[in-house]
This record gives structure tokens, C-alpha cells and sequence, in this order.
């Protein structure tokens, strides 16, 4: 199970992994991340920054992880409505941040670079504490591109980016940070 209803589900998980995503690569991400955390013990729901922001309870996740796609080096507006409403309680939890987007030859090179972090993001995870995001490569696919990404991704910029071995490592990092304070805690 990738994706539970988090309403039922809080009172027991750990952490909570949510996503905005246009055209599904950071859904996959944020997929890759939970599926590593449960293969490390931990208890994961997954939901989407929209269904999150309006009214989802946090008490019972230890953590949050959030992340969003990068479009012209913005967040999707339901990922930052979800850290502005939930600042206050995002601010006595972990919480993981990361952004995908960089697509094409280059791509790998500017996601180990990290993309420009959006102003409002770093004000608002500054705010709950939060370390910068860390920046996935995104996808552009061809057949399911609208608009200018269609154009986007007929050429050198289209196709699948993410490196998942990338994304599970990370991953990994978060589940032996929430080992390591769980076992201060005894």
C-alpha cells in the first residue's frame, strides 16, 4: 500500500510523506521514499500537499516528509499552502524537504547541485526549522506533457531523470536519523 488515507492511518505511522506533483514523477519519488522507510521499520503513510493542506492532523507522525515539483523554479502552490497551514505543528516535528525538476543532459549535475530554493520555501522552512530541500531529477514524458512542456519534452529535456538509487540512499539517511533519535529517547 502506497497511499493510505492519513485521517485513519495517523495514529500509526511514523512519518507522513507528502507530495505535489503535476505529472506524477514526484508522486513516484515520494513513493521511492516511503517504500524505503517501511523497508527500514518505519511506518509510512503517503497523501498529496493538496489533501494534506486542508485539514489533515498531524499528531501521531513523529515526521513529515514534503515534497514538490519544481516548475520555472517554483514549488506547486498546494505543497507551500501545506507548509504555511501546518507551520505551527511542522515546527515540533522532523521534517525532510525535497524538489524535483531538473530534466535533460545536465540533469544529474544540477540535482547533486541543488536547484535555487524558492524564497517563500525557505522563509516558511526556516520558520519550522527545516534544512534546505535536497533537488531529485524530474520527469518530462513525451505523451503525457501539456502546453509548453509538450514542446519541452520532444526534445533533449524529455524523459526520466530521477535516480532512484539517489532518492533511497536518502532515504535511508531519514530512516537512521529517526532510528538514532528513538534510541536517545530510551
Amino acid at each position: 500500500m502506497s497511499t493510505s488515507d492519513p485521517a485513519t492511518q495517523q495514529r500509526h505511522a511514523d512519518v507522513l510523506v507528502v507530495h505535489a506533483s503535476k505529472g506524477g514523477g514526484t508522486a513516484g519519488i515520494a513513493t521511492l521514499i516511503a517504500d524505503e522507510l517501511r523497508a527500514r521499520g518505519l511506518r509510512v503513510d503517503v497523501t498529496t500537499a493538496a489533501d494534506a493542506a486542508d485539514g489533515v492532523s498531524l499528531a501521531g507522525y513523529r515526521a513529515v516528509v514534503l515534497g514538490s515539483a519544481l516548475y520555472a523554479r517554483h514549488w506547486r502552490r498546494d505543497a507551500v499552502r501545506f507548509l504555511r497551514r501546518q507551520a505551527a505543528t511542522l515546527s515540533s516535528r522532523r521534517v525532510w524537504l525535497f524538489q524535483s525538476g531538473p530534466c535533460g543532459p545536465d540533469a544529474a549535475r544540477q540535482a547533486e547541485q541543488g536547484m535555487p530554493e524558492p524564497a517563500r520555501v525557505k522563509r516558511l522552512r526556516e520558520r519550522i526549522q527545516a534544512g534546505p530541500p535536497i533537488t531529485f531529477g524530474g520527469v518530462l514524458d513525451p505523451a503525457a506533457a501539456r502546453g509548453v512542456g509538450r514542446w519541452m519534452a520532444r526534445g533533449e529535456l524529455g524523459g526520466d531523470y530521477r535516480d532512484p538509487e539517489r532518492i533511497r540512499t536518502w532515504a535511508r539517511t531519514i530512516a537512521e536519523s529517526l532510528r538514532s533519535v528513538e534510541q536517545a529517547d530510551r
